[in-house]
């Protein structure tokens, strides 16, 4: 059985009513002004709910961080992990989307790409999605959630294992999917892909039809480290994309390192492409810089025939977007021909 990790395996109990407990190793005077000693520097209080118990702490929030305070909640009388206040505000202003994260009650919707080269299906991108679809929740404010919560690593863990469980039944073997990471919740590639690769095992996927492809690429701060992760996904027989592949950073220069199988390119530069010089000029540069790589192109967003157009014309490898088809629970056929 493979261990969490303490990013991956940390919880948090939301109890209503409960005890807030206030811990300060500096023996500040309590800011509430309310409350038990239970120590030197140290208090509880109790409350009835979140909701309230979260306008107290908010209303005196700068205060409590400026201080270094730090929080805990519990039902029992034993507090168990104290929090930065900061921290501790977050987790209960956010309580519901990490109640859904610790749930992981995932699924992912499908979106096919084609391949423009013969005009047929070639891959899935895997997009979260709450299994309860009266639970709709965004999925870039769920990982913004999780990252301000300390959950980034559990939520993107238990994206990856909905994105591989999705090809059960739906997805036929040599289609490829896409798989969305966060390079930043992958502390140590070969402990914490393990999960990963175990389910990729339990579930018979052939490797080679996945491809894990990192979000946020303009953000990347540390290009080792990926370059890193890279390595171990492609140890295991998998390939990797640069997603969202446009300004903000030295594009040869990370094309040259990072050495991805696919590039994708973002929705921006593909929007209008067709009529666009500046767009159309870039869009060369990355096909002429991707070729000398040997890295397949992907355009993604495209909603237009002619910006479909364009693209194979130039020589786009690949193609995804509502023109195509739309993200769908069942692995749904591309909408249109490429020679429509």
């Amino acid at each position: 059985m493979n261990a969490l990790c303490a990013n991956c395996g940390i919880t948090m109990n939301f109890c209503e009513p409960g005890i807030l407990y206030l811990l300060n190793e500096q023996h500040r005077v309590n800011p509430l002004g309310e409350g038990v000693s239970i120590g030197t520097n140290s208090y509880a209080l109790p409350y009835d709910n979140l909701e309230s118990l979260y306008g107290s702490l908010d209303a005196v929030s700068s205060k409590l961080s400026e201080d270094g305070w730090k929080c805990s909640i519990s039902a029992s009388g034993v507090p168990e992990n104290f929090y930065p206040a900061s921290e501790f505000l977050n987790k209960i202003k956010y309580r519901e989307m990490i109640e859904m994260i610790q749930e992981g009650n995932f699924v992912s919707h499908l979106q096919p790409i084609i391949d423009l080269g013969n005009d047929e299906l070639f891959a899935y991108e895997s997009l979260l999605r709450n299994a309860d679809p009266s639970l709709r929740v965004n999925p870039g404010a769920l990982f913004e959630a999780a990252l301000l919560t300390g959950f980034h690593s559990l939520l993107d863990q238990r994206a990856r294992r909905a994105a591989i469980e999705s090809r059960i039944g739906k997805v036929e073997k040599g289609v490829k999917s896409f798989i969305n990471f966060l390079p930043s919740t992958i502390y140590n590639p070969e402990f914490c892909l393990k999960h990963t690769f175990d389910i990729v095992d339990q579930y018979g996927v052939n490797p080679e039809d996945l491809v894990f492809e990192v979000v946020e690429t303009e953000k990347i701060q540390d290009v080792n480290h990926l370059k890193s992760v890279f390595e171990v996904y492609k140890r295991e027989g998998m390939k990797v994309a640069l997603d969202d592949v446009g300004s903000g950073f030295s594009t040869i220069e990370m094309l040259s390192l990072l050495q991805p199988d696919f590039v994708k390119i973002d929705r921006s530069y593909i929007s209008g492409c067709d009529r666009s010089q500046e767009k159309q000029n870039f869009l060369n540069e990355i096909i002429h810089i991707s070729r000398e790589l040997g890295i397949s192109v992907l355009a993604e967003g495209i909603e237009r025939k002619e910006e479909l157009a364009f693209c194979k014309a130039i020589g786009v490898k690949y193609a995804q977007g509502y023109l195509i088809g739309k993200p769908s629970l069942h692995a749904e056929r591309p909408l249109v021909p490429t020679n429509s």
